[in-house]
């Protein structure tokens, strides 16, 4: 394929390949490497350094010299303020070069990467970088005997240690180390082994933004020896983990050794419910949005949809003839809506569900694979499938919904709670008790209504039930990533 009508050369060798530590690009210290895939094309991008157990243990000592030693949890909070928002304005600057890197690497369109999500990501540092002038306490009037001056103060933790997914490489990236940083910590990233590419380069702006050396350290590897020893490491303070539930529990297995602090955001399987009186043609397309953006490769994503026995025909017929519309290409092409699966073995776990979901429901439409080269599949919808059946229970992770019929309230809401996950839903409908009554009674840590997919850096997201614990962004975020220290003076002493 030519590049010559792609906005941007593809081809262009990438910058930034080895570990970032303590300040300086370096090799593995046992000099291995390993290949990261274009999945639009199956084709190596690079060769990148694969950290392991002693590349952690020495990005580890960086951020724990950085934070005992170093100038950055004692800057003025304004001057730490200042290097957050130059990042947020480094990440607009190189908008071209770091969307890029997003498409080559996780396949979603250059165009949703560098006008969407780019952005997104550099808002999330400007909207963080204020809470460094804002981490404030409080007095206490106590009762004791005699006279007290109480005051609580928050404070960093110290290293924090950050595992990113391979779905939103960079702006859940941005999610975590924006509030980590304002807060005072210093961390050492791991990004996931299918898309290191962005997260390297961020950690060059860092650098770039006046963030000292030994601040931000960046250790891509693989979950099983980089991760592993991340979330174990006696000298980290607190471990944040996004990700598959699954593997949340082995983060929680390995952080107990020194109780480090957690916060998980895991997977989900969320229900998205149309009422009969919903704005039928704005829910037909927020829905589909909702499901494939990203190629469904979101742990928000309506992945179950509940729609009233009303409205059912319509709604489905609907969102399958949006579905069939939607353009799955390379993410350089212009024309392209949704991109690639992020790898071979993940475009085969979903498959797999495809094969399930055939002897379980019926094909609406979809369920095949998108050409030959890459790991494309068709937006699919299955209907008919029983409520404990696989692919309604599962976490599929892909663009693959599978669509109810309801009745009444009540059959509703408990068909969306009958789920071990509780990350998002949605809720479409004109009426405002209908809306309030659902969005109180849904066991999930986010509600949509008349609308889905929406996320701003004021807005706080984390789940409920497995879906995980703490949140991130908004000001709740600042809660993860600081401490209360209560002080008591004797004021008669």
């Amino acid at each position: 394929m030519s590049t010559s009508s792609h906005p941007v050369d593809p081809s262009k060798a990438i910058e930034h390949t080895q570990l970032l530590i303590d300040g300086e690009f370096v090799d593995a210290l046992d000099g291995k490497t390993f290949e990261t895939l274009n999945p639009a094309t199956g084709a190596v991008i690079t060769q990148v350094a694969e950290g392991g157990a002693a590349d952690i243990d020495r990005a580890v000592q960086a951020a724990r010299r950085a934070y005992d030693h170093g100038p950055w949890p004692r800057m003025k909070p304004d001057e730490r303020a200042a290097a957050i928002w130059r990042l947020g304005d480094l990440l607009l600057a190189d908008a071209e070069e770091i969307g890029r890197l997003e498409t080559l690497d996780q396949g979603k369109p250059y165009s949703q990467a560098v006008g969407g999500y780019v952005p997104a990501a550099a808002a999330l540092f400007h909207y963080m970088s204020g809470f460094a002038t804002k981490l404030e306490g409080s007095t206490i009037p106590i009762s004791a005997p005699g006279r007290y001056h109480t005051y609580t103060q928050r404070e960093a933790l110290g290293v924090v240690g950050l595992i990113v997914p391979w779905n939103f490489p960079l702006n859940i990236a941005a999610w975590k180390l924006a509030p980590a940083l304002a807060a005072g910590n210093t961390v050492v990233i791991k990004p996931a082994e299918a898309t290191p590419l962005s997260t390297l380069r961020l950690g060059q702006l860092c650098l770039e933004a006046g963030i000292p050396p030994g601040v931000v350290n960046v250790v891509a590897g693989y979950g099983s020896t980089a991760g592993q020893r991340l979330a174990e490491h006696p000298l980290v303070d607190k471990v944040s983990f996004t990700g598959s539930t699954a593997t949340g529990r082995r983060i929680l297995e390995a952080a107990k050794g020194n109780l480090k602090r957690v916060t998980l955001e895991l997977g989900g399987k969320s229900a998205n419910i149309i009422f009969a009186d919903a704005d039928i043609e704005a829910a037909i397309a927020g829905s589909t949005d909702g499901i494939f953006n990203n190629a469904g490769q979101a742990c928000a994503a309506g992945s179950r949809l509940y729609v009233h026995d009303d409205v059912y025909d319509e709604v489905v017929a609907g969102m399958a003839e949006k579905a069939r519309q939607i353009k799955v290409g390379d993410g350089f092409e212009p024309d392209t809506e949704i991109g690639p699966l992020v790898s071979l073995e993940h475009f085969d776990r979903v498959s797999g569900y495809l094969d399930i979901g055939r002897g379980e429901g019926e094909v609406v439409t979809g369920g095949a694979r998108v050409g030959e080269q890459g790991y494309f599949i068709e937006p699919t919808i299955f209907a008919g499938a029983a409520q404990d059946s696989r692919i309604v229970k599962e976490e599929i992770f892909g663009p693959v919904v599978v669509a109810s019929r309801f009745r009444d309230t009540d059959e509703v809401i408990a068909m969306a709670n009958d789920t071990r996950y509780g990350l998002s839903s949605g809720v479409w409908t004109r009426n405002v008790s209908t809306a309030h009554t659902v969005a109180s009674r849904i066991q999930a840590g986010n509600v949509w209504v008349n609308t889905y997919g929406v996320f701003d850096a004021a807005m706080p997201f984390g789940g409920v039930k497995e879906s995980g614990w703490g949140r991130e962004m908004g000001h709740e975020v600042m809660n993860d990533y600081t401490d209360v220290k209560t002080v008591c003076v004797n004021i008669d002493g």
